[in-house]
């Protein structure tokens, strides 16, 4: 059975210094974000594959997108 990201495991969000951020909403907001992509991700691969894309190519250009993210704040 192939496991899948869920985020039901509540991923510990780090600051730049290394300490967890702490604050309830902003953990909420991220958590749900990351449902939000998990199921976003999930519906394009399945498209892919329905369409006839090798699932080895949905997957790397799904990854591609995560490795292309660009940081908007960097200083």
């Amino acid at each position: 059975m192939k496991q899948t990201f869920k985020t039901d495991k509540k991923v510990l969000w780090l600051q730049p210094d290394g300490q967890p951020v702490s604050c309830i909403e902003k953990l909420d907001v991220l958590n749900e974000n990351l449902d939000d992509i998990q199921q976003e991700c999930q519906d394009v691969f399945e498209d892919a594959l329905l369409m006839g894309v090798d699932e080895k190519q949905a997957r790397g250009v799904i990854a591609g997108i995560l490795q292309g993210l660009v940081n908007p704040y960097e200083k």
